[in-house]
C-alpha cells in the first residue's frame, strides 16, 4: 500500500519525527557518503513524509521551510539533487528555481531539481520546466514515486559521466565524462536534462529524432513525464548555443517529426 500525499498533507498514517520547526535536518550515514536531497517544502506532513522516504532509501536529507532559507541553504552547501514546492511562502519555487539557474557556480547553477505543483494545469509545469526544473510531480503523489524520480535523475547523470568522450561542434564542446559544456571557450550552465538531450542530439548528429526517442535517448525509459517536455529542454538549449535562437542552424526542428542536430 502506497502513501499519497495531497496539498493538504492529510494522511491516516502517522509517525514520529523530528520538530518540523528545525531549519535542516541530516540524516544517513557519513561512513557511504550518500547523496544529498535538499527539501524545499512548507507543509508539515508532506516535508515529514518525503525526507522519510528519501532517508529510507539512504539518502542524505536537509529541510527548508520557505524559499528563502532553501536558496541560501543551496547557495551554501549545494546539495545532489533539490526537492522544491512550487508554492512556497515569501520566495516562490519559480524564483528559487531561476535563482539557482543564473548562479556562476556550477556546483549550483547545475543541481537537479524535481518541482512539486498544486496546479494541474499543463501550461504551468511547462512554466516550472522552462526556468530551469529538471522534472515535476503534482500533488497528490506518491513519495516512493518522488524517490524513484530522483534515482531515475541519478542513474542518467551516472550513465552519461561514465561515457568518457569529447563531442564538439565548431566552438561548441561537449565534455561528456566532466558534464561540462562550452561555447567559444565559454562555459554552458546547461541543467542535467538540457545536458543529456544536447549529447543524444550530438551523438544521433544529421539523424531525425523523434521527441519519445529523444525521452529514451537522453532521460531514460524510466521517465515519466510528457513529450512536450523536450519542447522545453530544446528551447532552453537553442538560447544558450544558437546565435539567434529563433532562427535555429543547430537544433533544427522537423515538424511532425521531432528534432534533427545538423
Amino acid at each position: 500500500m502506497d502513501l499519497i500525499l495531497g496539498r493538504s498533507g492529510a494522511s491516516k498514517f502517522y509517525f514520529d519525527a523530528p520538530e518540523f520547526g528545525c531549519t535542516e535536518t541530516l540524516f544517513g550515514g557519513a561512513e557511504t557518503m550518500p547523496r544529498t536531497i535538499l527539501i524545499i517544502e512548507d507543509e508539515e506532513k508532506i516535508a515529514q513524509w518525503v525526507y522519510t522516504y528519501f532517508e529510507q532509501a539512504n539518502f542524505a536529507v536537509r529541510l527548508a521551510r520557505d524559499g528563502q532559507l532553501g536558496l541560501k541553504m543551496a547557495q551554501d552547501q549545494p546539495p545532489d539533487l533539490i526537492v522544491l514546492d512550487l508554492n512556497l511562502p515569501g520566495l516562490d519555487g519559480l524564483e528559487v528555481c531561476r535563482t539557482l539557474r543564473r548562479d556562476p557556480r556550477t556546483s549550483v547553477a547545475n543541481v537537479p531539481i524535481i518541482m512539486l505543483t498544486a496546479r494541474v494545469e499543463e501550461i504551468d509545469r511547462l512554466i516550472g520546466l522552462e526556468v530551469g526544473a529538471d522534472d515535476y510531480l503534482t500533488k497528490p503523489f506518491s513519495p516512493r514515486e518522488l524517490v524513484a524520480r530522483a534515482q531515475a535523475i541519478f542513474r542518467r547523470i551516472d550513465r552519461t559521466a561514465g561515457a568518457q568522450r569529447v563531442l564538439t561542434d565548431g566552438d561548441l564542446m561537449v565534455e561528456v565524462e566532466a558534464h561540462q559544456a562550452s561555447l567559444a571557450g565559454q562555459p554552458l550552465d546547461l541543467t542535467p536534462s538540457e545536458f543529456a538531450v544536447l549529447v543524444a542530439l550530438l551523438e544521433h548528429r544529421g539523424r531525425t529524432l523523434s521527441r519519445s526517442q529523444l525521452i529514451e535517448l537522453a532521460l531514460g525509459h524510466d521517465y515519466d513525464g510528457m513529450e512536450r517536455t523536450v519542447d522545453v529542454y530544446v528551447r532552453g538549449l537553442r538560447r544558450k548555443i544558437e546565435v539567434d535562437a529563433t532562427q535555429p542552424e543547430r537544433i533544427l526542428t522537423v515538424f511532425g517529426v521531432g528534432y534533427r542536430y545538423a
